[in-house]
């Protein structure tokens, strides 16, 4: 018998293998978000079949690799593998409601809900469209918070018509804060809601993580947010066309309530049982 007094060579082996984290067992649910290790291509999963995975970029780009690669999640390993079939229950909406088997949409009340621009609009329609249809109630928008005193004049707000208005940044001293405390000392103020969030665009109520980063970029205030958010990104964002393809991108990684920020989903949810009250 050898007597080896060294020991075994610490070379031996796969030793840098040996130093990494195992790979976390995950799902391929459509919408995940991976980077593949060897090519470093990050997108969502948007199909897995024939001991493959697709993945699609913020572009639109699809590349299949095999389900047995290299992933990572936020930075750590994980291996990949064929959704287990889920237990069937009662279906929820994407707001995390009980969905109403049947339902048909109500006709709309004469109550509404106002967002300030298309982005927050398609938001809340992803999420909430199923609940409003069936409460009846239509959301509208603004165009800016600076129209909502004259779109309130023209709507006449009452005890049947009340009016539900989320807005961006809304913060103390801002302009949306301003707006909003001097409609609640009006006499309108008892029958319109005005409520916010802190962030400076509703783009930032998505998780960061659905997009693959830690958190949204900090913007200098000189440069238009949207744009530095694009640029810090490494999206396109020479003009409109593609600060509306990096929304639609942003906007496809929403998949239910969870993907939101809680300081917007409570929002939302209490101008929805505000308009619906009564």
């Amino acid at each position: 018998m050898d007597d080896d007094r060294y020991g075994a060579d610490v070379l031996a082996g796969d030793w840098k293998r040996s130093s990494r984290p195992a790979p976390t067992p995950t799902d391929a649910v459509r919408d995940l978000v991976v980077e593949e290790v060897r090519t470093g291509f990050t997108g969502a999963v948007v199909r897995v079949e024939a001991g493959t995975v697709e993945l699609e970029d913020w572009k639109g780009r699809v590349r299949a690799f095999p389900l047995t690669g290299s992933f990572l999640i936020d930075g750590a390993p994980v291996a990949l593998r064929v959704p287990r079939a889920a237990p069937q229950g009662r279906a929820r909406t994407a707001s995390g409601s009980f969905a109403v088997d049947g339902a048909k949409a109500r006709v709309a009340r004469q109550s509404r809900i106002f967002v300030e621009g298309r982005h927050d609009a398609e938001l809340v329609e992803k999420v909430w469209g199923p609940d409003l249809r069936v409460e009846g109630v239509v959301v509208e928008y603004l165009e800016g918070v600076d129209h909502l005193a004259e779109v309130l004049r023209d709507f006449r707000p009452g005890p049947e018509r009340r009016v539900g208005v989320l807005v961006d940044h809304l913060v103390p001293g801002s302009k949306e804060s301003r707006v909003a405390e001097s409609i609640a000392r009006s006499p309108l103020g008892r029958h319109v809601l005005v409520v916010g969030h802190p962030f400076v665009d509703v783009w930032q109520a998505v998780k960061p993580a659905r997009l693959g980063v830690d958190a949204w970029p900090v913007v200098p205030r000189t440069v238009e947010w949207k744009h530095g958010v694009c640029e810090a990104m490494g999206w396109p964002h020479e003009d409109q066309a593609d600060i509306a393809r990096a929304w639609q991108y942003i906007l496809s990684r929403v998949r239910t309530y969870a993907d939101l920020e809680p300081s917007v989903l409570g929002r939302v949810e209490e101008l929805i049982d505000f308009v619906t009250s009564g």
